[in-house]
């Protein structure tokens, strides 16, 4: 999963990318708002982590430039504003959850499992196809009950998949999803990834769309 952080202190903001790589998500951090709006115009992510109170232009400018481009992408609000009125600023604004500072980590990426999940479609928090389990709370993938071991871009990619479980992904969609700034995907790296995945979980659960990309394969229960 590809998140945009923008926050404009050095310090939260490395925290903040440091936990959420430790995540397994790829994350693209900004410190500012003018960088926020053209990374969201000009990138794909599944989620942003936006603060209020960013330099050259403040985190509701950015917040409402997106949903005034029907982007429905989830979003984060960070901020040390804790009235109620802004607060209802925010949520009238778009953002679809509110997290003030300062906070704790897990509660951030608990936040973010919940508005991914909720954007992918999923009522339940253990995401299921088959008799394959991925539970992202503590990142941990069964198979006929069996602990399943993947590496960090297996899982990642594995997760991308259930949360689109009637879409077909593209090559793009996955690299993008997968690698953050400055992280470069290889010629056939999702195909290596997906190669490894129908080795551990099955042959037929990653199916080839020719011409588009990969889906699940099989049906879920």
């Amino acid at each position: 999963m590809r998140v945009l952080l923008a926050e404009d202190d050095a310090l939260l903001g490395d925290g903040i990318r440091a936990g959420l790589k430790l995540a397994d998500y790829a994350v693209d951090w900004v410190r500012d708002g003018e960088m926020a709006h053209l990374a969201l115009r000009d990138n794909v992510y599944d989620a942003c982590v936006l603060d209020l109170g960013l330099p050259r232009r403040d985190g509701l400018s950015v917040l409402k430039a997106l949903r005034e481009r029907g982007n429905a992408l989830p979003v984060l609000i960070l901020t040390a504003r804790d009235t109620s009125t802004d607060k209802i600023a925010g949520l009238d604004s778009g953002a679809d959850d509110y997290l003030t500072k300062p906070f704790d980590l897990a509660e951030l990426q608990a936040r973010l499992r919940a508005l991914l999940r909720r954007a992918g479609g999923a009522a339940h928090p253990v995401l299921r196809h088959g008799e394959v389990v991925l539970d992202p709370a503590d990142k941990r993938v069964t198979l006929r009950g069996r602990p399943v071991q993947l590496s960090a871009r297996e899982y990642a990619l594995l997760h991308d998949l259930l949360l689109h479980p009637r879409q077909t992904r593209s090559r793009a969609q996955l690299e993008e999803s997968l690698y953050a700034w400055g992280e470069e995907a290889g010629s056939n790296t999702v195909e290596v990834y997906v190669h490894h995945l129908r080795r551990k979980l099955g042959a037929d659960f990653i199916r080839t769309v020719r011409g588009f990309g990969y889906c699940l394969g099989g049906e879920s229960p």
